[in-house]
Order: C-alpha cells, then structure tokens, then sequence
C-alpha cells in the first residue's frame, strides 16, 4: 500500500493543472494525454503535488478536466510507464518518482546542508540572524527559562511577556494593542494555516492579489479553496515601486464573488515590495465590509521598509482603519529577526484568539518557549538597532543587484521597491520555468514566478532575494546571465536529457 501523503480531490487537482503550464511544442500539436501527463509530471517534479499524493480515479479527473476517460486513462499509464504514478487495484494511483531521480527540488524551500557549499541559493529569501544581538538574547532568556521550567510549558495563546512585547510594537506603529488580542504561533506559517482552518471551508472563496505569496496560495489550494485572483495594478509609477492594488478589480470581485476571505500583504509586498497607502486600505476595507468578508493581512514583512527614507511616516495596519472586526492580522518575527527562531502571531479579537488557542491544541499546544524568550528579548530595547542592522543589508544587496542586473542582462526590468525582501524581475520573455530548471543543473536556485501566481501567471517573471550578501551579488549575476543564456538556448525549457554541466 501507499504512505499516501494526502488525497488529491478533482477540484484541487484541476486547479494545481492549470498552474502548470508546459513550453508550446516546436512543430506538432502536443496530444491531449501528453499534456495532462507533462502536467503532471511537472508538479511533481517542482515539489508542488507531493509524492506519494493519492489521485483522482479517471472518470472522477476527466469529469473534472471535461475530458475524455480515454484521455486521463492514457495520460495515467504514460505516467506509470515514466515512474512517475504507481497504482494497485482496489487502491487507486499514486504519484511516485522514478527510481534513482532525486527528490523533488524547490527553489522556495532551503537548500539541503549538503548542497551549501555547491548550490548558489537564489530562491529562499530570509536573512542571517542579526549579531551579536542574537546570541545576547539568548544568553538572557536561558537565564529567565527555569521561572517558566518549573510548570508544564505549554502556553497556547503564548508566552505572556512575548504577547505583551507584540502587543507594545502595534501601538508603536498605530494600532492599540492588549496582549488578549495576541495569539504566538509556531512561524507565520503556522498562524496562517491556523486561521484557513478555522475561517475558510472547502469550496470558499478567497480573493488573492496576483502575484502573491507562493507557499499561502499552494496552502490554499491544498486545503480546497477556491482561488480568485486580482491583479496589481502596472501602472507608469511602477518603476519607482508604487505598484498598487486596482482597486475597481477588488471592488469588483468582492462584489461578484463575496468571497469567504480576501488574502492581502500591503506592507512590502512578497514577491513584489509593494506599499499599499492607507487611503487604498480604507477602500479596500469598505468594499470588504460590503461583501462581507474577512480580511487576512500577512505582515510578515511590515517592519522592511529599507527604501523609505526615516523621516516619511509608514501607512498604519491595516487593523487600524477597521469598523467592524473584520480584518485578521498575521505578522512573523522570522523576516525581521531570524527565521530559526520560528515566532509568528495573529492579531485579531479576543473572542477568535481563544477560539483559535481552543483548536490549535489538536496539532500543537504551542511554540517553543526558549525561542519565544528569545523573541521577546529582541523585541525589547535591541530593536531599533537589529532593525536598522538588517535594513542596511537589504538595502545594500538592492543596490547591488541594481548595479549589477543591467550589465549583465540588459533585458530584464524590475522597479526598485521601497522595502521587502525581494527584487520582482520581468526576464524580457524568457520562461521562470526553463530558468529555474536549467539553474537546477547548474547549482543555481531559481524562484520562478509562475510559483507566486493563483493560475500560472507570471511565466516571464522570477524573484530574486535580498538576503545574498551584497559582496556576492556580482558574481551572483554573472552566473544568473551564463543560466540565462543556456535555457534560452535550449528553447526555453530545454531537456533534461540533453543538458550538460554550466561551468561556472
């Protein structure tokens, strides 16, 4: 039998399909069972349909895809005869690798410890931990840990003192704040999937900006909901970072499809670092109000303004500006401080926290209180200064790979953002796919952006980080521009087959 990972429902499996999306074949049309095949092969191989997935049977797929059986039966045995599905009678297909293939590479995830010496990471952006304040830190919450040793050391709302030290930098920025409408969870993720269990069903609505998050929208699409996308709006100030949410589409949406949640990062933006003013979030908030959906702010990057000068006030949160307790708010220690540390929150009213507190005991009665400690002592009087510390070096790496890219490739387009921890680069018609697969042979991480759209959008885009350091950036390009130049030589996405080593 299988270790089945999950059961992939046809809905899900339809919506993941239609992400992935294949290089046009050079001469013929491609057969429509070799499409579906090459799909999902594809999201295997991306890590983006876990290996052991159970999948749909073929009547319930081609009803789904509104294709023949014939064609998803076909498709099926071509993936069985490749390694990529196994099946058994009476148990259904799952998806499988081929013996000896490595395991699923993701640009998004770290790179294994094995492979840091040897694999240029330009997919994951997270920064080193800030010293020497971090190992001060936690020399001080070793010393406080026995007062909480001495009980069973499980806080589902948080460690009191680190609620109350979250609690304090929202005032700071605007929003009152008690530590009752805190809830610590286990790394922004943690709080994020937490509030989709409890606030959105199978078949919900969410309304997403596109491009966003890639790992939340992968989240949702796991858990059934129904993605609607809304794009940015690209107008002429985009060169200058001022990208912002069109709002006539959002109004639209929201009024069209009511969705069950709408899912926005206005505080530099992943992937794209853009800031939402507040006369926008007010907008946004009433047409919300309207439909009578939540609103789920990820703040994860709020406090990464590294492009806005000191003397320019930031908007407030988007919690400040809401009438009617609709807005749940997200935030993370781990852009800021150090991801190791893995201290997220959600921000809401009281009445949710608890209930979210209540439900999260079923998975994880709560985070780690040495890290939590940790967190709490950073967030005191170190503040400003690992703040100040990380901003200088994200700034410095922006400037870099902004001297650096045109040279190089001379192409690509990106506006410089006003904070984040990444550059949104346009690679002048060249697939993310084929870059990120041919770096994959190369011992170079690619994030391509068809990873941060709900639909496959975003093909001709990557994400480049912030967190390389800015000493490394030129050597970084030039071998960004040798991958560039062989996956463009190899019709894009190119094959495996015919790749060799890019020496470098």
């Amino acid at each position: 039998m299988a270790d089945w990972h999950t059961t992939v429902t046809p809905p899900a499996l339809a919506r993941l399909l239609a992400t992935a999306r294949l290089p046009e074949p050079a001469t013929t049309r491609r057969p429509a069972y070799r499409t579906l095949a090459g799909q999902i092969r594809l999201l295997v191989t991306e890590g983006r349909l876990p290996v052991g997935a159970r999948l749909p049977a073929e009547r319930e797929l081609a009803s789904a895809l509104e294709l023949s059986r014939t064609t998803v039966a076909t498709a099926y045995e071509t993936l069985r005869g490749d390694g990529y599905l196994l099946s058994r009678r009476g148990a259904g297909s799952w998806t499988a690798l081929p013996e000896g293939a490595p395991p699923p590479s993701d640009a998004l995830h770290p790179v294994p410890p094995d492979e840091q010496g040897s694999t240029l990471d330009l997919g994951v952006a997270a920064l080193p931990a800030p010293q020497p304040w971090i190992g001060q830190a936690a020399a001080r919450a070793v010393e406080l840990l026995p007062h909480y040793a001495a009980g069973h050391g499980h806080y589902p709302t948080g460690v009191p003192v680190l609620r109350e030290a979250v609690a304090r930098r929202y005032t700071e920025r605007g929003l009152p704040t008690t530590p009752d409408q805190i809830l610590i969870t286990t790394g922004a993720m943690g709080g994020l999937h937490l509030v989709q269990r409890v606030l959105i069903g199978r078949g919900d609505r969410v309304a997403v900006e596109a491009p966003s998050y890639a790992h939340t929208l992968q989240a949702l699409r796991l858990t059934g909901a129904r993605l609607v996308p809304v794009p940015y709006s690209w107008g002429p100030g985009a060169r200058a970072g001022e990208q912002q949410w069109d709002l006539e589409e959002w109004q639209r949406v929201l009024r069209g499809a009511a969705p069950k949640v709408a899912y926005v990062i206005p505080d530099f933006h992943n992937p794209t670092g853009a800031l939402i003013d507040e006369e926008q979030r007010r907008e946004l908030l009433a047409a919300a109000r309207a439909a009578g959906s939540v609103v789920l702010v990820d703040e994860t990057t709020a406090e990464l303004g590294w492009g806005v000068p000191q003397s320019t006030p930031l908007p407030r949160p988007m919690a400040a500006l809401d009438r009617a307790a609709q807005v749940v708010t997200v935030g993370s220690a781990g852009k800021l401080l150090w991801g190791g540390l893995r201290i997220g929150w959600v921000r809401a009213a009281p009445a949710l926290v608890r209930r979210l507190a209540t439900e999260r005991v079923y998975s994880d009665v709560g985070t780690p209180v040495l890290d939590q400690l940790i967190a709490a002592e950073l967030m005191g009087e170190p503040l400003q200064a690992v703040r100040a510390h990380q901003l200088d070096r994200l700034r410095a790496t922006a400037h870099a790979f902004a001297a650096a890219l045109p040279g190089h490739l001379p192409g690509w387009d990106f506006p410089m953002p006003p904070g984040g921890l990444a550059l949104w680069v346009s690679t002048d018609g060249l697939s993310g796919a084929a870059l990120a697969q041919a770096g994959e042979r190369a011992g170079i991480r690619i994030a391509s952006g068809n990873r941060f759209g709900s639909d496959g959008a975003f093909e001709h885009h990557i994400r480049l980080p912030l967190t390389v350091p800015a000493a490394a950036v030129p050597a970084a390009v030039e071998r960004l521009a040798a991958v560039a130049a062989r996956a463009a030589a190899g019709g894009r996405l190119g094959s495996a087959d015919e790749a060799q080593p890019l020496a470098v």
